[in-house]
């Protein structure tokens, strides 16, 4: 029996209240939806009134249930495995369940934000407690009503029952009494083997309207008087507004104003979502999308350099260097830097003699370009600003966050602050910043008029922020036997380092050095799914093949060996993994795939990775047809606790090992002066449908653990089961993505 307590959390989790209508209202964080109102009233019989409040779970006099949803949802499906929680612990029927979509209110919800995989296991706890908490409500109120003692009442899909009288009570009839039962200091929660609704699929909240084109998105969003704006940022990184001209284009057709504007001025301090370096833009505002999209071509402005500044985040300051970029000189910095600036991050034993000593050493060099996110819906807000108040509607990752940039910035207090959330059109680490949240207020606070600002493809693409560029070099020392004697990894990138220095291998090899280095860059970068995993996993895993291959051992049963030694002798103690459930996944994905059986035509790639506390192993078959690789199968298994609702967990496997497949081998965003040489989809290349897997298969290791991440861990590693499958499918190694297509460096 799991016994939680209320009293810690309750205050923010637990309140009880009378609703119109004889209602249970209970008030806690991180709760989303299961279904959304308009398609349950025409299934359910609503009862007479709602009493509306952010933040509540809601239980009707009929029994029917609403819960507000106040997440993000970027495509995850949270807003149907969130609710899934609640509704298991309430024990409630799933299909009296609703959904509405809660605003933006940091007094009741705790981190409103979608990012790092982290919603559900955050959650929760408090999820859990919740719907427990409601549920030991009711069953109080049930006991006082029949004079039973509460232990001999139980629950079944929202219905009460005491067995010995034969009593028997929807949640709807206790509702009532219910709010004036005194909110319990613990809960029992339930063992997993009861869970009648975690564990099982349940389709998506939105599909219908998904597929049947009702609006969702922000680009669907519309007020009646509403103006479009759209921006004309420098053309390259670097550069900033000299002058412009905007009269001729005031006299184009339905075109309001054109002026310019500063999106953080001097003074203002930044937070770590205000990521940007245009801070000064021309900004033409219009009656309609394609009127604006016309004068905005047609808008001349000049450009000049800057020089360095520095820019004032809370408690740092980054420097912003000046020059025009070009993806020559990165690489060339990439090869030439890294032993200036290495520092060291990890030493375990002594490397350097064992390097010193070696019978031969292997030495590799992988490097990646920068990434631009392309989400299928480009940047956009809408807002309304007065001298009162702002109201903003639109997609955004980190809304607690953004309204405190638009307080800062409009000067008005963050009660008069109201920023509603629209489903997303894709994220992946591009809406955690949101300057174009900022930049709506700014224009509709100088239009004093309701304004919704649209990127063009060609806008989102080339404003950043990008997944930044990144180099490894890893080295291994064998002795004349060619057992492995020290392993040395030293990486860098253009702004940052990938390495996470306490991860696999580290840990299981005695001689053990890991570097890291960065280099600044005017170049505006951020969090791309899996921040830095998203290189060094596929980089480290190429690279244990080879090492494998030097060996002369089977690339899986080298691995199961060092987390063998991982798991009973471990080396240091700051290792961040548990490798008997590295282990775990790696002997799941060797049964599933038949790694051992016979395997013709096919070319064999495999690669393991742990990031976002979740454990992912990979094995993926490649054949080549006329000269060219086709992906016939990968094969997946996850370590990623208790799984919510498989439908939605398969479908976030197959969408990273699909996006990981496509950046590997065909994505990159290069510059030449400054400006970036890929502006749409012509020339920056995504995968396409031909090219994707033939058949994904997804299998989860079963246990009992809570839930970890998911909706990033699948994407790291199949860049090294592309990699490997490459070698065995054309006899060559791959160290440079993107591997495949136009690989000439672009000066």
């Amino acid at each position: 029996m799991t016994l939680i307590r209320t009293k810690i959390g309750r205050r923010s989790f637990i309140k009880s209240s009378a609703l119109a209508g004889g209602g249970l209202m209970l008030g806690f964080s991180w709760l989303a939806a299961c279904k959304t109102e308009a398609e349950a009233e025409a299934i359910l019989q609503m009862p007479d009134e709602w009493f509306e409040i952010n933040g509540f779970l809601k239980i009707g006099d009929n029994g029917v249930v609403t819960i507000m949803s106040p997440n993000p949802e970027i495509g995850q499906n949270v807003k149907t495995s969130m609710p899934m929680i609640v509704a298991e612990e309430l024990d409630v029927d799933w299909n009296n369940v609703i959904v509405e979509q809660a605003p933006l209110n940091t007094e009741v919800f705790t981190r409103q934000l979608a990012g790092g995989s982290q919603s559900i296991r955050q959650g929760w706890q408090s999820l859990r407690m919740a719907g427990a908490t409601a549920r030991q409500m009711l069953i109080g109120a049930a006991a006082q009503a029949w004079g039973v003692p509460a232990e001999v009442i139980t629950t079944n899909a929202g219905q009460l029952k005491h067995e010995g009288s034969g009593k028997t009570a929807g949640y709807g009839e206790m509702a009532a009494a219910a709010v004036n039962v005194e909110v319990p200091e613990e809960v029992k929660l339930k063992e997993v083997s009861e869970f009648k609704i975690i564990g099982t699929s349940r389709k998506n909240v939105d599909g219908p309207k998904i597929v049947t084109g009702q609006p969702l998105y922000g680009l669907d969003y519309h007020e009646e008087g509403m103006l479009i704006a759209m921006i004309e940022h420098p053309p390259a990184f670097g550069m900033k507004l000299k002058s412009f001209d905007g009269e001729a284009v005031k006299a184009m057709p339905g075109i309001k104003d054109v002026f310019s504007m500063e999106v953080y001025p001097d003074d203002y301090t930044k937070i770590w979502s205000d990521a940007t370096v245009f801070d000064e833009l021309v900004v033409v505002v219009g009656t309609s999308t394609w009127e604006v999209m016309n004068a905005k071509k047609a808008l001349k402005a000049q450009w000049e350099p800057f020089g360095e500044y520095k820019d004032a985040y809370e408690g740092r300051e980054q420097v912003v260097p000046a020059g025009l970029e070009n993806t020559t000189e990165h690489y060339n910095k990439l090869e030439t830097m890294g032993a200036k600036l290495a520092k060291v991050v990890r030493k375990d034993g002594d490397p350097e003699a064992a390097f010193k000593n070696a019978a031969k050493v292997l030495e590799r060099t992988y490097t990646c370009p920068y990434l631009a996110h392309n989400t299928m819906e480009p940047m956009n807000f809408f807002a309304h600003v007065t001298d009162n108040d702002a109201k903003l509607v639109g997609p955004i990752q980190t809304p607690e966050f953004m309204e405190k940039s638009v307080s800062q910035r409009l000067g008005l207090p963050l009660e008069k602050i109201d920023i509603q959330m629209t489903r997303q059109g894709g994220g992946f680490g591009r809406r955690l910043y949101g300057h174009f949240l900022v930049e709506a207020a700014v224009i509709s606070k100088k239009m004093n008029a309701p304004v919704k600002l649209v990127y063009t493809r060609e806008d989102d693409m080339s404003y950043g922020v990008y997944r930044p560029t990144y180099v490894a070099t890893y080295k291994a020392a064998f002795d004349e036997n060619n057992n492995l004697t020290a392993f040395h990894v030293r990486a860098g990138g253009i702004p940052e380092s990938p390495i996470y220095e306490n991860r696999f291998p580290a840990g299981a090899i005695d001689n053990y050095l890991a570097e890291s280095w960065e280099v600044g860059s005017n170049i505006s970068t951020g969090a791309f799914r899996a921040p830095r995993s998203n290189f060094i996993a596929g980089a480290e895993q190429a690279f244990l093949d080879e090492v494998a291959e030097e060996m002369g051992k089977d690339p899986i049963d080298m691995r199961l060996e060092w987390l063998g030694k991982a798991a009973n002798n471990p080396v240091g103690e700051k290792n961040d993994y548990d490798a008997s459930r590295y282990a775990g996944v790696l002997k799941l994905v060797k049964e599933k795939s038949n790694w051992s059986g016979d395997q013709s035509g096919q070319h064999r790639g495999v690669s393991a990775y742990y990031c976002h506390n979740s454990y992912v192993a990979q094995v993926l078959d490649m054949s080549m047809q006329s000269g060219k690789p086709v992906i016939d199968k990968v094969t997946c298994a996850i370590d990623c606790g208790i799984v919510v609702n498989p439908d939605a967990a398969v479908n976030m496997a197959e969408g990273g090992i699909v996006d990981g497949i496509g950046h590997a081998m065909y994505s990159e965003m290069t510059f030449k002066e400054g400006e970036p040489q890929q502006s749409n989809f012509d020339r920056y290349r995504l995968i396409r449908h031909n090219e994707a897997p033939k058949a994904i298969d997804v299998h989860f290791v079963e246990n009992e653990i809570d839930p970890t991440g998911l909706g990033e861990p699948p994407f790291p590693p199949i860049m090294g089961a592309v990699a490997n499958a490459l070698y065995r499918a054309t006899g060559q190694r791959h160290y440079h993505q993107p591997f495949m297509g136009e690989r000439a460096l672009k000066g």
